[in-house]
């Protein structure tokens, strides 16, 4: 990053096709950065990009399961400009740069237009190299359940459905003090919902999102918040039983849940699709994994009509009444 002065890119730790994730250390704070680039030269890559900042600007150092947003930075040539409400931007300012973004400029392969993303940085890696790398502990998934369900519940009151929530796309921060700390990240999906009202009457019609954790509603575009629950029982599930798949593009071992047809392995959402009165197998390996209302739970996260489904609020309140992960209570008796 040409901003020597206040980062320094240590190593780049991901690559996707919107943008490159580098570790880098904030020469001011001493403190080790995630910096995000994403390239700004085609129409589709700006949407992400500006959605992105739109959503993180938004709830920013608001709850401690959504990834915090240090600052973004625009980079026009040479030229780097900061971007956000400590900058002194207007909706005005914002505006300018939104069309100045999607203006011929960007259209010009000679000319490098990034956005630059600086958020915390997560030493625990995405949650399905946390967890694949060590045995099943029943206390620290219910943990990241209740972690995860308050950051959805969080993006939901605050209009934000994330569109795009996978085991990948969650990232696990140590402390020195107490347990792993779980970060949603990736809003380069999402959308921010205008108005007032309850997130859940808001309709999308685009389908997008990862194939083995879309609800089946959104293969057939016609959507709401809801979506977003669908995922988690996916994640969720995955994370109880250790269900993982092999990513076809990055050979990676991914937590996800699916329906085996011989050799093949279909997502969920697609399968609830083809056959509505398909019977979800939970628990699919040891009934002794799953106590009856962390199942009963998965089931209504996972109901194929979304009406049915829990929404975030009350998913938020269950993951507090369940039983597992939780130390029983010793009898006085």
């Amino acid at each position: 990053m040409a901003r020597e002065a206040k980062y320094s890119i240590l190593r780049e730790v991901g690559r996707g096709s919107y943008g490159v994730v580098y570790e880098a250390l904030d020469n001011e704070a001493k403190k080790r950065v995630a910096v995000k680039r994403m390239r700004c030269n085609v129409p589709e890559n700006v949407e992400l990009a500006l959605q992105e900042f739109w959503a993180l600007q938004s709830v920013q150092r608001q709850h401690e399961n959504v990834i915090q947003l240090e600052e973004c930075v625009l980079q026009a040539g040479q030229a780097f400009q900061p971007l956000g409400r400590g900058c002194g931007s207007s909706s005005g300012h914002l505006l300018l740069v939104e069309t100045c973004l999607k203006g011929r400029r960007c259209m010009d392969p000679r000319s490098s237009c990034f956005l630059w993303f600086v958020m915390e940085f997560c030493d625990g890696g995405d949650m399905s190299e946390f967890l694949l790398g060590r045995g099943p502990d029943a206390r620290l998934n219910g943990s990241f359940m209740r972690q995860l369900g308050s950051a959805v519940a969080f993006l939901h009151r605050n209009h934000i459905v994330h569109r795009d929530l996978k085991s990948d796309n969650i990232l696990v921060a140590r402390r020195p003090h107490g347990g792993p700390v779980v970060k949603v990240a990736d809003f380069g999906l999402s959308k921010v919902c205008q108005g007032k009202g309850n997130v859940n009457r808001h309709c999308f019609s685009s389908a997008c999102g990862s194939n083995f954790f879309m609800a089946p509603e959104v293969w057939e575009g016609h959507y709401t918040a809801k979506a977003d629950i669908f995922a988690l029982g996916i994640i969720f599930w995955a994370m109880v039983e250790r269900i993982t798949f092999r990513d076809g593009d990055t050979e990676k071992e991914l937590l996800g849940t699916y329906i085996c047809q011989g050799k093949e392995l279909i997502p969920l959402g697609e399968a609830l699709l083809e056959n509505p009165n398909l019977k979800l197998q939970i628990p699919l390996k040891n009934k002794k994994s799953m106590p009856e209302d962390l199942c009963k739970l998965l089931h209504d996260m996972l109901a194929f009509n979304p009406k049915e489904r829990l929404d975030a609020f009350q998913l938020e309140v269950q993951l507090r009444q369940i039983s597992y992960g939780r130390k029983r209570q010793r009898s006085n008796s």
